[in-house]
């Protein structure tokens, strides 16, 4: 596997970010020519993980959202994003549907199951204190 593309992204955890990175994200991955659904998985896993350090990793705190896509010649996605807030004290806990840490209402605790719904893998690592990092791959497939 050989990466043919690669993008660096860095900003400012604010929610209002949070489109910005989809849209970098899917402006990106354009030239593998993805169908409707495939972007609109990539958009969503990528809003879900965005919105995941922006709520819990910053806790709504000034902090910065990293971002690194790469795309292989096998055509596949591979997006890290990633903070330098909180961190994680179980990171298979906090995959579980319906875990959160938020201390709103508004939280459905999803997040995680909304990114292994959309994305071929998923994988989360974390260090309290340190941060966590997302790691989102998919494939795409061709049509043509």
């Amino acid at each position: 596997m050989n990466i043919i593309n690669e993008m660096h992204l860095r900003f400012p955890g604010k929610s209002v970010n949070e489109s910005f990175s989809r849209s970098a994200v899917s402006a990106f991955v354009m030239e593998l020519d993805p169908t409707i659904s495939e972007l609109a998985d990539i958009k969503t896993a990528v809003s879900e993980a965005v919105t995941n350090c922006i709520v819990h990793g910053y806790r709504r705190a000034p902090g910065t959202v990293y971002i690194d896509a790469k795309i292989t010649d096998e055509k596949e996605l591979i997006i890290k994003i990633r903070d330098k807030g909180v961190g994680i004290a179980d990171v298979k806990e906090a995959m579980k549907p319906l875990f959160t840490t938020a201390e709103d209402e508004e939280r459905a605790g999803l997040g995680f199951a909304v990114m292994q719904s959309f994305m071929d893998s998923v994988s989360v690592r974390s260090e309290l204190g340190k941060g966590t990092a997302v790691t989102l791959k998919k494939r795409i497939i061709s049509v043509g």
